[in-house]
């Protein structure tokens, strides 16, 4: 058995998909993680999750290199991993096909092999877990080019085909060679029963045509992004990468493509993160605005929509989150594998589903007064459902909850979750008064000033000088970072200056990185604690620059940019060293990177921005 430190960091992925699933593919080019057909189906391959059993596809060249370069094809999805040598030069391409009219594709991960220099052989390493390892999968060799895993749990399977000659054997680990100029393609899709297909040696030119539509797409895409100012090459693949983690089919959004990726090695938070939290997804939709893509925005409140009609049925049963398709079936389970580092337990699933989180309710209907204002009118029959929810705020926001960090041991009366449900009470009535809509806002506004009053003289702790996490609470949390980027506070307000000096003390470390302060206490920075929270520093820097101090937001910026990865790409949090930590690429932090940069720009007096403060 490897050693856990011979699993490759997490920071060393790249992500492809088509916005159906995605793909994690390593640096030196093993697709090491994909769930497939769709975000939260089971994974086909997982060796980010177990080395041994987990299942990987990997063409690796067997002569030694002297660099290894991975890169998107520029403003695209399309990955691109070159060896280079004395002796060779050899470059893989992998993307998941997409049309160039932006309708459906079928769904495949094609990976192409061009020898641009020399001669070489590679190891052809292909092992497929189905149904994640719970019942033995069967390999099914159809032809020389075809080779179908599959299991009693789904009979239908996952089909690889190749222009390279398979042969026969138990275990699917052998070798083939190219010479210069030729090109080698392999195609992964779902095995469905269909009519006989062209072998693939005669489809190269029909794969080509299909990575220049990929390609096309996505150009036709980002083109929508009229963000002009600095850092723009951060901001194109942030809003990419939200865009890879969108259904086309059902307008939803996951938070994460990966599940069980430790938040610390070694520990036990490893969730699953292939759904849709109405939180992340509301705030992505935010994020697709400011940067002009109504279209994604429509078609997620088209989900939302559908997904309130049937959840509103005489008492509101809003889920905190969903698979993808709207279901509410998200049962926990935990896997026999040996998780990333060792890091166990290794869960699919999702028990934080049934919490209490009011916050939920702010972030929906911030999004929703946000879509009316600059998207479309809302359609009054969504409306009267909308209303069902902010009654049930006005009814609610007195009880503890399980708050935005899903904490499931206890209940608190947490201040993020006060300031939400000022929100959700705050924009409703914006919008109640926008559109003349025939609703008696009177209760919503009396809420509205008590949940204010109930923040201003229940959550200051006078000792301390400072807002706190939760009532009687002698520390901050990263989520107070929202009050002024919610308009409860100004920027400049007393109170929040020395709320923001306490936040640096107790929870910055390495001056941009900022803890969550999940564990209720003040982290000590020569302990081992979970990473530090990546949108807590997007909020932090957000929370400098709408308060005046611009130049240290940008520089603060420009310092956190360098935890990024080599293709750009955030997890959910960092370690002191700089490795990811979490699911990843986590969306969190990525529309936190796209609101904190438009924030700095505005202060600067840029004029990059689509929608209007």
């Amino acid at each position: 058995m490897k050693e856990a430190s011979g699993y490759p960091g997490i920071e060393s992925y790249g992500v492809i998909g088509n916005c159906q699933t995605c793909a994690l593919i390593q640096r030196e080019g093993s697709i090491d993680f994909m769930s497939f057909p769709e975000y939260d189906s089971h994974s086909v391959f997982a060796a980010l999750l177990d080395q041994n059993k987990g299942g990987s596809f990997h063409t690796r060249p067997q002569a030694p290199y002297d660099k290894c370069f991975q890169e998107y094809i520029l403003d695209t999805a399309v990955l691109t991993t070159r060896f280079l040598s004395e002796a060779y030069n050899v470059e893989f391409t992998d993307f998941m096909p997409m049309k160039s009219d932006g309708k459906p594709e079928r769904n495949q991960l094609v990976r192409k092999i061009s020898l641009i220099r020399g001669s070489l052989s590679f190891d052809l390493i292909l092992k497929v877990l189905i149904d994640y390892g719970k019942v033995d999968t069967q390999i099914d060799y159809v032809d020389a080019h075809t080779v179908v895993f599959k299991n009693e749990a789904h009979p239908e399977g996952l089909k690889v085909r190749s222009s390279i000659a398979i042969v026969e054997q138990e275990a699917l680990v052998e070798e083939f060679c190219l010479e210069e100029g030729e090109d080698a393609f392999f195609i992964i899709e779902a095995a469905k029963e269909e009519q006989p297909e062209a072998p693939i040696a005669e489809q190269c030119e029909e794969l080509n045509t299909k990575l220049h539509d990929t390609i096309h797409f996505w150009h036709q895409w980002i083109k929508t992004c009229k963000y002009t100012g600095d850092f723009a090459e951060h901001m194109k693949r942030s809003a990419i990468t939200l865009k890879l983690m969108t259904s086309a089919k059902y307008g939803s959004t996951v938070a994460a493509p990966t599940y069980a990726l430790p938040e610390k090695i070694g520990g036990d938070k490893n969730w699953d993160y292939r759904y849709a939290w109405v939180r992340d997804a509301a705030f992505t939709m935010y994020a697709f605005m400011r940067l002009g893509f109504i279209e994604e925005a429509s078609h997620f409140m088209k989900w939302i929509y559908d997904l309130i009609d049937a959840d509103i049925n005489g008492d509101v049963e809003l889920q905190i989150m969903y698979r993808i398709d709207g279901s509410r079936d998200l049962e926990e389970e935990e896997l026999d594998l040996e998780g990333y580092k060792r890091s166990q337990p290794v869960r699919i699933g999702n028990a934080a589903t049934g919490q209490l989180q009011l916050d939920v309710f702010g972030e929906l209907m911030d999004t929703i007064y946000l879509f009316d204002k600059y998207g479309q009118n809302v359609m009054y029959s969504f409306w009267r459902n909308v209303e069902k929810l902010i009654d049930f705020v006005c009814k609610n926001w007195e009880n503890p909850d399980h708050g935005i960090w899903e904490v499931r041991e206890v209940k608190r009366h947490y201040l993020f979750s006060r300031l939400m449900c000022w929100v959700a009470l705050d924009r409703a009535i914006r919008l109640v008064r926008k559109r003349s809509l025939p609703t008696d806002v009177s209760q919503w506004i009396e809420n509205r000033n008590k949940i204010f009053q109930d923040i201003y003289e229940n959550f200051w702790d006078e000792e301390l000088q400072s807002y706190v996490h939760f009532k009687g609470a002698k520390t901050v949390d990263s989520s107070l970072l929202m009050m002024p980027l919610m308009k409860f506070i100004s920027p400049y307000d007393k109170r929040w200056v020395k709320t923001m000096k306490v936040i640096e003390d107790q929870l910055i470390v390495d001056d941009v990185l900022v803890y969550r302060n999940l564990h209720d206490s003040i982290p000590n920075k020569n302990e081992a604690v979970e990473g530090s929270f990546t949108i807590g520093s997007f909020w932090y820097i957000e929370c400098l620059s709408r308060g005046g101090e611009v130049e240290k937001a940008e520089r603060y910026f420009q310092k956190l940019m360098s935890y990024s990865n080599h293709l750009n790409l955030f997890a959910e949090e960092l370690s002191p060293s700089g490795a990811q930590l979490g699911n990843f690429p986590q969306g969190f932090s990525h529309l936190g990177l796209i609101s904190t940069l438009f924030s700095i720009d505005r202060q600067k007096g840029q004029n990059t921005f689509v929608l209007k403060q």
